[in-house]
């Protein structure tokens, strides 16, 4: 088979069946209900279910919900390894799949759709695959990512979660596999390392947009994670 990227719809009618190549379905409006092994449950926007070749699958979604649906001949390794068919996938990925959403609705480009089959190969490749988080945990994630240039506190945290900070702190462990705070120095540390690879802000800016308002301090931080300081990844 050729393995394709296209944008698709479902009916409310639960249908079931099964193919010879793998399918991942990443939904962009909407959610779909999904059953195989031993799931049964909705798959929203920002993750992905993961349906390996030759597994029998039901699913049925609102006609109004739309999917970027990959058939692929062969996973990546990262994906294979999986123990779980649902996972949270990362925000860039997330924004690529806005990107192929409008390309593919725009024209046919062999050239382009190739390129773009290969860098969303690629993103895959660089998935974590986290499992499917409680309902409550997940929003956290996307929430710490979209404001590492504020104060993260348990206390805000848990209160955005709906938990007292004591659950907050079990669920997240977790869920996750770390503390909130250890996730948040790591998601903090892997912005300011790509702001200070790929632009020219100043280190002062940086530290302020990951949270840092004493750049000393962030400079020790960084240093500490990555075994580098912060002037060895300037441009």
């Amino acid at each position: 088979m050729e393995n394709s990227l296209s944008i698709r719809s479902y009916t409310r009618t639960t249908q079931a069946h099964t193919h010879d190549f793998h399918q991942l379905v990443l939904p962009i409006q909407g959610t779909i209900g999904i059953e195989l092994h031993d799931y049964r449950g909705k798959v929203a926007v920002g993750e992905c279910v993961v349906i390996r070749a030759g597994v029998e699958h039901h699913f049925n979604a609102d006609e109004a919900a739309r999917f970027i649906v990959a058939d692929l001949s062969e996973l990546p390794a990262n994906l294979m390894a999986l123990e779980f068919v649902i996972f949270a996938i990362s925000s860039p990925l997330t924004s690529f799949l806005h990107f192929v959403e409008k390309q593919l609705e725009r024209q046919v480009n062999n050239k382009i759709e190739s390129a773009i089959l290969e860098v969303f190969v690629g993103l895959l490749e660089q998935e974590s695959g986290n499992k499917f988080l409680d309902p409550r945990i997940r929003p956290i994630l996307a929430y710490i990512v979209d404001h590492l240039e504020t104060e993260l506190t348990i206390d805000r945290l848990a209160s955005i979660a709906c938990l007292s900070p004591t659950q907050f702190k079990k669920r997240f462990k977790e869920a996750v596999g770390c503390t909130a705070i250890q996730h948040i120095i790591k998601k903090r540390m892997e912005k300011a390392k790509a702001l200070l690879t790929h632009t020219d802000l100043p280190i002062q800016l940086i530290a302020e947009r990951v949270g840092y308002n004493d750049v000393s301090a962030f400079s020790r931080r960084f240093t500490s994670h990555f075994g580098l300081s912060p002037k060895a990844f300037t441009r």
